[in-house]
């Protein structure tokens, strides 16, 4: 059966957006282009509160300095530390709640290669931290 192409060209957005993971797009400057449903219910920002705000929307304070210097040091050299692999760290919700979040990271390069941005997927892993912390300050 042929596919239809108006629901072809619709999908790629309809993937992004009810995708279970948050997904989050920065420019090179750290400004948030793309959020998605996920994003919203992680991080408790609709898409409008958070399109156009820095990415220290849910950077801790105490994070920050750290947050950006890799993150600018990955756009100039082109690649991330990580390589695409998850790693742990903590996030602000919006009601002032510090998460823990498992989050990967990639930049979104143009035609010719050069860096356009950041996407980000995250997933709430406080309550795991947590029972993890918890178990091991009992086994002390």
């Amino acid at each position: 059966m042929p596919e239809n192409p108006q629901r072809s060209a619709a999908l790629p957005e309809s993937i992004l957006e009810q995708a279970a993971d948050a997904l989050i797009y920065s420019n090179r400057q750290g400004i948030i282009e793309r959020w998605n449903k996920a994003a919203s219910a992680l991080f408790g920002y609709e898409r409008l509160e958070a399109i156009g705000q820095s990415l220290d929307l849910i950077i801790p304070e105490s994070l920050r300095a750290a947050h950006w210097r890799g993150f600018h040091a990955a756009v100039a050299q082109g690649a991330t530390r990580l390589h695409g692999k998850p790693t742990l760290t903590r996030a602000d919700h919006k009601s002032g709640t510090c998460l823990y979040v498992e989050m990967s990271f990639a930049l979104v390069t143009d035609e010719s290669g050069c860096v356009v941005g950041s996407v980000a997927m995250a997933r709430d892993v406080t309550d795991r931290v947590l029972r993890q912390k918890a178990e091991a300050k009992a086994n002390r």
